[in-house]
């Protein structure tokens, strides 16, 4: 009995540990290189910490450790701008989402059970390929010589300019993530009891008004699910502005590659990661309270 008590520990301790080493070490990597000062040397920044020195060394490190990197963030515009846009791109781009896979999700769930496995095979389908192929394929598609305009010109249109400009991105972020949209939403869909709408209808409501009154409020939590999903990965997504947004676009994570890789200032690219991730974790606390509340008043 205390052989397999001892097996249950560990297996209980080992999401811990995978957490620590995965999580925690890197972000207390991260948050020790945002309060260092960029230096000409290798690696790019001070204080280090010289365990030969001993106790001595460690006071030195920590003394050398401030805030002027973070200080600096809000009075720099560069990053500001960086920031305002991510929000923006990322917020749009989670309402157009919202838009269409809430539709989308909704037909999925009131289909034949034959139709909707082959509906959400289709959905799954692009993550068989790389992410970066799918890209690359936008790419070909939205170029000024690319499949858009030969479509458009065929029909006597065009061309049209969308290669390096923001609606560009917002295509890639709307079709990259849409299955992070549709998939929670058609999860809640799916489950719902049409009960519920034929007792709408027995009470006086019209198809509309049902779908208002009922099937809309109890999949908001599909609608909070989706829109976290979408919106927390696109505030720091690096490849699709990159690619297709061109070198004048501006997001959190260009900002940090460059900081990073082109800048060689790790304590400002650092100090943007963290500020990124509070920002982030803002939502995810508030809905988790929420669905706690929620979960209370089921009781």
């Amino acid at each position: 009995m205390k052989a397999r008590g001892d097996r249950t520990s560990l297996a209980a301790l080992a999401p811990f540990l995978w957490l620590g080493l995965f999580f925690l070490f890197p972000f207390l990597l991260v948050a020790k290189l945002s309060l260092s000062e960029t230096a000409l040397a290798m690696p790019p920044y001070a204080p280090r910490l010289d365990w030969s020195q001993g106790l001595a060394g460690l006071k030195t490190f920590l003394a050398g450790l401030d805030f002027e990197t973070y200080a600096r963030l809000p009075t720099d515009r560069l990053y500001v701008v960086a920031y305002l846009s991510s929000l923006k791109f990322a917020g749009v781009a989670t309402f157009i989402l919202l838009l269409f896979g809430y539709p989308l999700a909704y037909a999925m769930a009131r289909c034949t059970p034959s139709v909707r496995k082959a509906l959400l095979m289709a959905m799954i389908l692009p993550f068989w390929t790389s992410f970066l192929i799918r890209v690359y394929a936008l790419i070909g598609i939205l170029k000024p010589e690319g499949l858009l305009n030969v479509a458009l010109r065929a029909f006597g249109l065009g061309p049209v300019s969308l290669l390096n400009t923001d609606t560009a991105i917002y295509i890639g972020l709307v079709y990259a993530y849409l299955p992070f949209m549709v998939l929670p939403l058609y999860a809640v869909l799916e489950r719902q009891q049409h009960d519920l709408l034929e007792a709408a209808a027995d009470l006086g409501c019209t198809p509309l008004e049902a779908f208002w009154r009922v099937t809309f409020p109890l999949s908001l939590p599909g609608v909070a699910a989706g829109s976290l999903l979408c919106f927390i990965p696109m505030v720091g997504e690096f490849v699709i502005p990159d690619l297709l947004g061109g070198s004048s676009t501006l997001m959190l994570g260009k900002t940090i590659w460059t900081e990073f890789f082109a800048n060689r200032d790790w304590p400002a690219a650092s100090a943007v990661a963290i500020v990124l991730l509070f920002t982030l974790v803002i939502p995810i606390v508030l809905y988790q309270r929420q669905q706690a509340k929620l979960t209370e008043l089921g009781r």
